[in-house]
C-alpha cells in the first residue's frame, strides 16, 4: 500500500515581504514609538525633512532613468542639447539642490537645539547597562532623581542633558525627537517641545550589549499644570507606612540591603548605584520598560532578576522568604 505523499509547501517570498510591510504599517502607526507620528516640534521638523529628501530622490531618480532610457533607445547619435545638460545637469542642479539642501539643514539644527526659547526645565539623563538614570534640575530646591521614565509638561521647551555612564548608548523617542548619542565623559543637549499629553516610548538605538533590546523607557507628556503638581507630588519623602503589612515591606528592604544600591526619598537609602525608588510604583513598567508595573512583577523581578535580564546589576534574591517577599513588593508599589 503507498503512503499518501507529503507535498512540499514551499513558501512563497513575497509572503514573507507582506508580512514585514505590514510590520512596518504597524510600527508606522503606533503614535507611541513611530517616527510618523510626530507630536513633538522636533520630530515634525525632521519628519518634513525627510519626506522632501524621498520625495525629491524620488523624483530625481525617475527623471534620470527617463533620460538614461531615451538616451539608449533614441535614434541619432548625439543627444540634443549635450553641451547645456552636461552643464546644468551635471554641475548647475547639484550645486544648486546640494547648497538648498545645506542651508536648510544648518537652519533645521539651529531650531532643534534652540527652539528660540529658554528652557523651562532641565533633564539631566544618563545611560547605563541597561537602565536610565534621570535627574531634574530643579532652579529652587535639590535635585530630583527618578529611573527609566521622564516626565516633562507640554508645550514647554525642556533641555536634556544627554550622557553615558559606561558604554556609548543612544537616546531616541521617535514621536517626539531624534536620536541623540550618549558617549561617556562627554554631554550631548537635546531639547524637546512635546505638543500633545500622552505616553511615548523611546529605546535605546546604540547597541550597547546583550540587554540592548530590554533597554527602553517612556516620555510622559503631561498638560503644564498637572505637570508641576506631579513635581510637588514627587518633592515629599517618604515615610514608613502605618500599615503593618508595608511597613513589614520597608523594614525587608532594609534587612536585606537594597539600601546599598538604590535610594528612596527621606530614608536612610541614598545610593546612586541603582535606580532610584522614590516613585517607582507609579511608573509604566519595570526593568527599563521590559515588564508592567504591579505587584506580581515587583515579586518576580526581586527573585529572578537575572533570569529575566540575564547580566544586569541586580542580584535575584531567591533567597528571600516568601511573605518578606510579597510585602516587600507590596511596599515599593505603594511608592507613588
Amino acid at each position: 500500500m503507498a503512503l499518501p505523499q507529503r507535498r512540499n509547501r514551499r513558501k512563497h517570498p513575497l509572503r514573507f515581504g507582506w508580512l514585514f510591510l505590514a510590520g512596518l504599517l504597524l510600527v508606522a502607526c503606533d503614535g507611541r514609538q513611530s517616527a510618523f507620528s510626530p507630536n513633538g516640534f522636533n520630530a515634525r521638523e525632521i519628519l518634513f525633512t525627510s519626506w522632501v529628501l524621498f520625495v525629491g530622490g524620488a523624483a530625481i531618480f525617475v527623471f534620470v532613468m527617463a533620460l538614461a532610457a531615451y538616451a539608449v533607445f533614441a535614434r541619432g547619435e548625439r543627444f540634443p542639447g549635450a553641451r547645456a545638460w552636461v552643464i546644468g545637469g551635471g554641475i548647475l542642479f547639484p550645486v544648486v539642490t546640494l547648497t538648498a539642501l545645506q542651508v536648510h539643514e544648518f537652519g533645521l539644527a539651529r531650531r532643534l537645539v534652540t527652539l528660540g526659547e529658554t528652557p523651562a526645565l532641565t533633564v539631566e539623563v544618563t545611560g547605563n547597562m541597561w537602565w536610565w538614570d534621570v535627574l531634574y534640575r530643579l532652579p529652587d530646591g535639590e535635585p530630583l532623581r527618578s529611573a527609566n521614565e521622564i516626565v516633562i509638561p507640554a508645550g514647554r521647551p525642556v533641555e536634556l542633558l544627554v550622557k553615558a555612564g559606561d558604554v556609548i548608548h543612544s537616546f531616541w523617542v521617535p514621536s517626539l525627537a531624534g536620536k541623540m548619542d550618549m558617549i561617556p565623559g562627554h554631554v550631548n543637549r537635546l531639547t524637546l517641545l512635546a505638543e500633545k499629553p500622552g505616553t511615548y516610548r523611546g529605546q535605546c538605538a546604540e547597541y550597547c550589549g546583550a540587554q540592548h533590546a530590554l533597554m527602553a523607557f517612556e516620555v510622559v507628556v503631561e498638560p503644564a499644570e498637572r505637570f508641576d503638581t506631579w513635581l510637588t507630588d514627587q518633592r515629599r519623602p517618604v515615610q514608613r507606612p502605618l500599615d503593618a503589612f508595608l511597613a513589614r515591606g520597608y523594614d525587608t528592604f532594609f534587612s536585606y540591603g537594597c539600601q546599598s544600591c538604590h535610594a528612596v526619598r527621606g530614608t536612610p537609602a541614598v545610593s546612586t548605584i541603582g535606580p532610584d525608588l522614590s516613585g517607582v510604583g507609579g511608573r509604566q513598567s519595570l526593568g527599563a520598560g521590559s515588564f508592567g508595573n504591579n505587584v506580581g512583577t515587583f515579586a518576580g523581578w526581586i527573585a529572578s532578576a537575572q533570569h529575566l535580564k540575564p547580566g544586569n546589576a541586580m542580584p535575584s534574591f531567591n533567597i528571600m522568604d516568601g511573605e518578606d517577599l510579597r510585602a516587600l513588593s507590596a511596599w515599593l508599589e505603594s511608592l507613588k
